[in-house]
C-alpha cells in the first residue's frame, strides 16, 4: 500500500505552485495524496516568512504534531519547506522536536529522496537538513499536480535582486534566475493540453523577465504566450513599477488574451518612506505611471500592496498614503502592518518606532477607505455585461458558479456545472463589497461549449 502524504501551504501564489510541484514529485515517487493529515504518513508544511504571523503558524502546527506524539506515541514524518525553512534552517530544530526534514526553496527536486530517507530511518534519526541551492530553475515538464482545473501557475523567474528594505525574499529565494522561453512555453502548452484555460505567470519581479536562451523580454513573452491555441487568458504577478516599460503597456493594450488587470505594488504614498524602503521610485513617478497605463488601457483594473507603520512613518506620511489611495482608486488592495523580518536592511538599520496601536489605527483607516472605493467601483459595474471565466462552484451555494472578470473581480451567478472552464457573458445585477453577482446572458445552451 502506498504511503500517504498531506501538504499544508502558507503564503503567496509561488508557494502554492511550489506545493503543486512537490505533490507531483511525491506522486511520481509512489506516494499517494490525502486530504486529512491524520491519515498521512508524511506531512509537508510549505512555509512563508513575509509576515511574522506566517512563521508562528508553522511552530503552532509543529507543536500540534509533537503533542500528538506525546499522547499516542506516533506522528507522521514531518517535512518543512519554503521560506522559513530556507531562512531558519536547523534553527527550527531548537524550537521543535517534531521535524524530520528541512528543505530549502531551491532544493525542491530533492524532496522525494529526503522523505524516503526519513521514512526508512530509525524513528529517532537525526533530522535531514538540505539548504544548499541547486542553481537550476528547470523542472520536469508536466510534473506539477495542479490544484485548479481551469487556472495554471507558470513560474518564469526565481529569486529577486531588488533588496527592498522591508523584504525577506532575496534572502529566502536567492538571486534572480530566469527560466528559458522554451521551458515556459512548453509548461503553458502542457497546462492548456490538460484543461487549463488561464495561465498566471509567477516571479518575484515578473516583468523584469529577460530570456536566457533567446532575445525576449517580458512583452515578447506575452506575445509568444498569446499564440498558444486554446489559452483564453494570461495573468501575471507581481510586477514592479520601475520595470513597467512602454513595450509592456503596449503588449497589454494589443493582446486580447492578456487580462485587463495590473497588480502594481506601491507600498507607500510618501516619497520619503519609499526612499527609506529602497523602492527606487517616488510618489510622482508612480502616479505618472498610473496615468500612462490608464491612457493606454482605459478599462484597466489596478490593485496594489501597501505597508503601514514602516520605520519613521509620520502622520503626514500616512496621510500621503491615504491621498494616493483616493487618487488612484484601486479595485483591490493587500495591506499590512510593518513587521521586522530577519536579515532585511530595515531590521539592521532602522528602528521599528511606530507604536503597535498606531499601526493598527492606520491599517483600519486605510482598509476602511479601500472598502469604500472598492464598493463604489463595484456599483459602477451594475448593468454591464462581463466575460467571466468560470473556475468553480460558489463556496456558499451549490447551484451557483463562480469566476473572474478580466479585471480579476469575482462574479457569482446561477449556471450549469459543465460551464466550468468556459467564458460566460454575465450581466451584473448586484454589487457586494468583495464580489459581484449576475446572470448569464446570451445563448445559454451553447455557453458550455469548449470550442
Amino acid at each position: 500500500m502506498a504511503r500517504k502524504y498531506f501538504i499544508e501551504t502558507y503564503g503567496c501564489q509561488m508557494n502554492v505552485h511550489d506545493s503543486e510541484r512537490m505533490a507531483g514529485l511525491l506522486d511520481q515517487a509512489g506516494y499517494e495524496a490525502t486530504a486529512d493529515d491524520l491519515d498521512a504518513d508524511v506531512v509537508l508544511i510549505n512555509t512563508c516568512s513575509v509576515r511574522e504571523k506566517a512563521e508562528e503558524k508553522l511552530f503552532t502546527r509543529l507543536g500540534e504534531f509533537h503533542q500528538r506524539e506525546l499522547e499516542t506515541g506516533e506522528r507522521p514524518i514531518v517535512a518543512v519547506a519554503g521560506c522559513v525553512a530556507q531562512q531558519e534552517g536547523s534553527q527550527i530544530l531548537k524550537r521543535s522536536r517534531a521535524v524530520d526534514v528541512i528543505i530549502g526553496t531551491q532544493n525542491l527536486k530533492r524532496l522525494p529522496m529526503l522523505v524516503d530517507s526519513a521514512v526508512q530511518a530509525p524513528r529517532r534519526h537525526a533530522p535531514l537538513v538540505d539548504l544548499d541551492p541547486l542553481g537550476d530553475v528547470s523542472f520536469p515538464l508536466g510534473i506539477a499536480r495542479r490544484g485548479d482545473p481551469v487556472k495554471a501557475y507558470v513560474t518564469i523567474i526565481e529569486g529577486c535582486n531588488e533588496f527592498c528594505a522591508f523584504c525577506v525574499v532575496p534572502y529566502t529565494r536567492g538571486h534572480e534566475r530566469m527560466r528559458p522561453v522554451a521551458d515556459i512555453l512548453a509548461d503553458a502548452r502542457n497546462a492548456v493540453d490538460t484543461g487549463a484555460r488561464e495561465v498566471q505567470l509567477l516571479g518575484q519581479i515578473v516583468n523584469h523577465y529577460e530570456a536566457p536562451d533567446t532575445s525576449c523580454d517580458f512583452a515578447g513573452l506575452l506575445e509568444r504566450l498569446s499564440e498558444i491555441e486554446g489559452l483564453e487568458r494570461i495573468r501575471f504577478a507581481s510586477p514592479h513599477p520601475r520595470h513597467v516599460t512602454s513595450r509592456m503597456i503596449d503588449a497589454m493594450r494589443r493582446l486580447p488574451k492578456v487580462c485587463r488587470h495590473l497588480h502594481l505594488p506601491v507600498q507607500s504614498g510618501s516619497s520619503r518612506i519609499l526612499g527609506a524602503m529602497r523602492r527606487r521610485h517616488t510618489r510622482e513617478d508612480y502616479l505618472a505611471l498610473v496615468a500612462r497605463v490608464r491612457e493606454a488601457i482605459p478599462d484597466i483594473a489596478l490593485s496594489t500592496d501597501m505597508i503601514v507603520g514602516f520605520p519613521g512613518e509620520t502622520a503626514e506620511d500616512f496621510e500621503a498614503t491615504l491621498s494616493l489611495t483616493e487618487q488612484v482608486r484601486y479595485h483591490s488592495m493587500f495591506s499590512f502592518k510593518y513587521s521586522p523580518r530577519p536579515n532585511t536592511l530595515a531590521l539592521k538599520r532602522l528602528n521599528d518606532d511606530v507604536a503597535e496601536e498606531e499601526k493598527t489605527r492606520r491599517i483600519v483607516a486605510l482598509q476602511g477607505l479601500q472598502k469604500d472605493i472598492q464598493g463604489a467601483l463595484h456599483r459602477q459595474a451594475l448593468g454591464s455585461v462581463q466575460d467571466v471565466l468560470v473556475d468553480s462552484r460558489s463556496r456558499r451555494r451549490d447551484w451557483e458558479l463562480s469566476g473572474r472578470t478580466s479585471g480579476n473581480t469575482v462574479v457569482n451567478f446561477a449556471g450549469r456545472a459543465d460551464w466550468i472552464g468556459t467564458l460566460v457573458p454575465v450581466r451584473i445585477t448586484a454589487a457586494n463589497p468583495n464580489s459581484l453577482k449576475g446572470e448569464a446572458v446570451g445563448l445559454l445552451d451553447t455557453v458550455g461549449s469548449r470550442a
